[in-house]
């Protein structure tokens, strides 16, 4: 499988269709710099406030904010705190404040420019601020612009669990700028590729291949692998979305979260310091395979596919030497919000391309999986 040639400059819409709440997401090369004038001309907001972190803000902010200023839209810029530490209710209450000072009212909107903790945060603030004003995600990681800014999911971390409070809030728009990526570290760009791997795994085995194919053209940055991989990874994600906007029981959203409840337990018990999000998602990714195969829902030459995969791309495979024991790992998968009545459920795969979410994993199995993990 090829990758789709695109026109240099040109750029790529992809529908998110939630009826009023529909939105588009457009990604396209040198984006940041247009974003004001695109601003202006579909929205009328009184004002805008910047949301970004004291990495981000000072690679990108100028260009955004030079767009806003060209554009007549009035705003200012605030940077936050880098890390998953800033998504606490001291930094949330922090941003509150600037809300007010800044003077924002139900007509303002807030734009997170960063990766997904920035977008997490700035999106429940703006859901609860004022009982809801607007948002627009800029996001740049490639974590963030396949996952974290597609969806309407908003929250901030609990000691016991990773985005354990929250709303559901759409944005107004996405705005993807590829050329973003150019400056992401190359350990935040692996990390990245952890969610467009889960893509091909819950939903589009040609796209899997494809991946496998393309993996060196993505982690050297090529920019015609990059658009496509990230015009799919939204693609799938928004077509989930648009069937399943809250995650309701039985619906199809909580695919998404493939990997993710040993993910979250394994962030949550290192307190968020150990791993970033995408490497906690490939070993999330490695034991749910694990954990399918046990149960014969899937071959286990096809998990040791997924999870070649996921090593070839310079992500995490086993659990560290110093991770907590597993009792402490396993007690944490209790609180993910998929558990319900204290019963384990986890998104599996029943073939490559294809998951179910499982409500009957006994707790035993489970455990099981994190004592037999490898730590290395």
């Amino acid at each position: 499988m090829t990758t789709p040639q695109s026109t240099p400059g040109a750029s790529q819409i992809v529908p998110v269709e939630l009826g009023a709440r529909s939105y588009q997401i457009r990604i396209q090369a040198g984006l940041l710099p247009l974003l004001g004038q695109d601003l202006a001309a579909r929205f009328k907001f009184s004002r805008v406030l910047v949301v970004s972190d004291q990495h981000i803000g000072p690679l990108h902010g100028g260009t955004l904010a030079t767009s806003l200023h060209r554009a007549g839209v009035p705003g200012e810029i605030f940077l936050l705190p880098p890390g998953e530490g800033a998504k606490s209710w001291e930094v949330c209450g922090s941003l509150y404040g600037v809300c007010f000072q800044q003077g924002l009212d139900r007509g303002s909107a807030l734009i997170a420019l960063g990766g997904g903790v920035i977008g997490d945060l700035t999106g429940f603030v703006a859901a609860t601020y004022m009982r809801g004003i607007d948002f627009v995600q800029v996001p740049t990681t490639l974590l963030a612009m396949v996952d974290a800014s597609v969806g309407g999911k908003t929250a901030i971390d609990h000691p016991q669990s990773k985005n354990g409070i929250g709303a559901f809030h759409q944005p107004r728009a996405v705005y993807i700028d590829t050329d973003a990526l150019g400056t992401l570290p190359a350990r935040e760009l692996r990390a990245g590729l952890a969610e467009v791997l889960k893509y091909g795994v819950l939903e589009d085995a040609a796209f899997f291949e494809w991946l496998e194919a393309n993996l060196a053209k993505l982690l050297a940055r090529d920019g015609a692998a990059l658009a496509y991989a990230i015009r799919r990874s939204c693609e799938i994600k928004a077509a989930i979305v648009g069937q399943d906007e809250r995650e309701s029981e039985g619906g199809r959203r909580a695919l998404l979260n493939y990997g993710h409840t040993f993910a979250h337990a394994l962030e949550s018990c290192t307190n968020y310091q150990s791993y970033l999000h995408g490497e906690a998602v490939a070993v999330g990714m490695v034991l749910a395979g694990q954990l399918a195969a046990r149960r014969g829902l899937w071959s286990k030459a096809e998990a040791e596919r997924v999870e070649a995969l996921i090593s070839k791309a310079g992500l995490p495979v086993k659990l560290r030497k110093d991770d907590p024991p597993p009792e402490d790992l396993h007690a944490a998968t209790f609180r993910d919000k998929k558990t319900r009545g204290g019963k384990l459920r986890f998104v599996l795969a029943t073939r490559l391309g294809a998951t179910e979410v499982f409500k009957d994993v006994p707790a035993d199995e489970a455990l099981k999986v994190w004592q037999d993990a490898p730590r290395g």
